[in-house]
């Protein structure tokens, strides 16, 4: 049965909490700049997104999204595991999907940066692959970062779900043909979630509960 099923999970919103990592690292690389730090809540409503978009959409020239992204990366990589906690009943739910599928990460973090939280946490070893920005040419939305885990997998479309917290995961889901199920755990709310036409869970527990049946 293990072998028949895939599950799929998002990083941040969904397994864990980055969200003191993300903004100080944020705040880090405005100031490096000498430039003002957006409101927080203007960048947490951004989380989920690749980071070159983040910043273009909180004011950042295009000519200059990259050196931020790479100031960014170097200072969150020195924070992350010190500021990124498992959100509540992660733990347990990635234990219960491993008894019944085969599991993977598909994430618009840096996929190495993810590795290693992953491994701090003692929870990458459950997974089978991971997908992160440096892997694929078109995040989510769109669906290439699932039909890549996909392929690295080597499964299809049969028998696959994808947990996520915002409509972005539910819409890469959709397109690549597998079925979504959205938690309230992250940055996406419970309106916006239902708008995506999916099923919503209180967390990733509760999403993969659900699969079980």
């Amino acid at each position: 049965m293990k072998e028949q099923q895939t599950i799929l999970f998002d990083l941040d919103g969904t397994l864990i909490d980055s969200t003191e990592a993300i903004l100080e690292s944020f705040d880090h690389t405005f100031g490096h700049f000498a430039l003002p730090t957006p409101p927080a809540e203007k960048i947490t409503a951004q989380i989920g997104h690749p980071l070159d978009g983040m910043f273009l959409s909180l004011g950042i020239p295009e000519a200059d999204v990259w050196d931020c992204v790479d100031v960014y990366k170097a200072y969150y990589r020195q924070i992350s595991r010190a500021k990124t906690i498992l959100l509540p009943e992660a733990q347990q739910a990635v234990q219960k999907a491993s008894e019944i599928a085969r599991l993977g990460i598909v994430t618009t973090k840096t996929g190495k940066f993810s590795i290693e939280l992953l491994e701090h946490m003692n929870l990458m070893h459950y997974f089978e692959v991971m997908v992160g920005r440096e892997d694929v040419t078109h995040p989510k939305p769109h669906p290439e970062p699932i039909l890549t885990a996909l392929t690295k997998l080597k499964t299809d479309t049969k028998r696959c779900w994808m947990i996520g917290d915002t409509c972005m995961d539910m819409l890469s889901a959709k397109e690549a043909g597998v079925t979504g199920i959205a938690v309230t755990s992250g940055y996406g709310s419970r309106s916006q979630l239902l708008e995506c036409g999916c099923i919503v869970t209180n967390n990733a527990l509760d999403a993969v509960l659900s699969i079980r049946g």
